[in-house]
């Protein structure tokens, strides 16, 4: 299948407390105290490795994406126009899963994440099970070897952590070290471990801007990883890099925050955004 816009998307979650009532008898009811008893019971799952809670036991709050349209060209690469980056608009989880799920069987895009494969998606698909939500397409789609669910079909779902560690060949590093050796600005400001506390002060739509830039890191080091493969030109790399900045130059009078993202980037970058077109 030729797919014809790319979908990079990331989500942001809470561990789900609603759950700790079934997996472990708690009867608290205060939701900082329920989380650190998800927590422990990771723990004791992990001998004390690992608090983080697995897939299922997470709260969708928020998934952000970008789309760009996929163009073929007759010299075999590929190049990009950028439509839009943004976040879906629900609060109730239901509604944000099968908002993701019938989005994506409305434009059936190529997937691109970090650590989706591993995280994002398996999370989707325990909270759409939580719910009820159908995707039938979802796994329809496709054939044994070329899917969404086939792992190593990154046509499908390009998951950068899989393709940079070769699958588990070498380390699998996080988004942000990646940034840092490319010149992107990854995280500032906030991560990962403040979603929680965020949503607990009404801090939901920060919560989406934090996820959007996480989106825009994910995007550029998709297409700096492209370029090195020669499935993009390094002049077609440029082009999708300065299609970043006008929009963020663009959007900015409406979400500050993404000014801030291309400060933080020029700082990363010493101001130079694009690659030089005579490597």
């Amino acid at each position: 299948m030729l797919h014809q816009s790319l979908f990079v998307f990331d989500i942001e979650t809470i561990p789900d407390t609603d759950a700790v009532f079934n997996l472990t008898g708690s009867v608290e009811r205060d939701a900082v105290k329920l989380r650190e008893e998800l927590e422990e019971y990771h723990l004791n799952l992990t001998d004390g490795k690992n608090g983080f809670p697995r897939q299922p036991f997470h709260k969708v709050v928020a998934v952000s994406f970008l789309e760009a349209d996929i163009h073929r060209n007759d010299d075999g690469t590929e190049s990009y126009n950028l439509k839009t980056v943004g976040s879906g608009n629900k609060d109730n989880e239901k509604e944000i899963v099968k908002g993701f799920f019938d989005y994506l069987q409305r434009i059936k895009p190529r997937l691109v994440s970090y650590n989706g494969r591993s995280f994002d998606l398996p999370v989707m698909k325990y909270r759409a099970m939580a719910h009820g939500v159908p995707a039938k397409w979802y796994y329809g789609a496709g054939d044994k070897w070329n899917s969404y669910s086939s792992r190593y079909s990154a046509d499908w779902h390009c998951d950068l952590l899989e393709v940079l560690s070769d699958f588990g060949a070498s380390a699998r590093v996080k988004l942000n070290e990646a940034c840092s050796i490319m010149g992107f600005p990854g995280k500032f400001g906030v991560d990962g471990s403040k979603v929680a506390e965020m949503y607990d002060a009404g801090q939901k739509e920060e919560i989406k801007q934090y996820c959007e830039t996480d989106v825009l890191n994910t995007y550029l080091v998709f297409l700096r990883t492209m370029q090195h493969q020669g499935k993009i030109t390094t002049i077609s790399y440029n082009k999708s890099v300065a299609d970043v900045v006008s929009f963020i130059e663009s959007e900015s009078p409406e979400k500050p925050y993404l000014a801030e993202f291309l400060e933080e980037w020029g700082k990363a970058c010493n101001n130079k955004f694009m690659l030089d077109e005579d490597v």
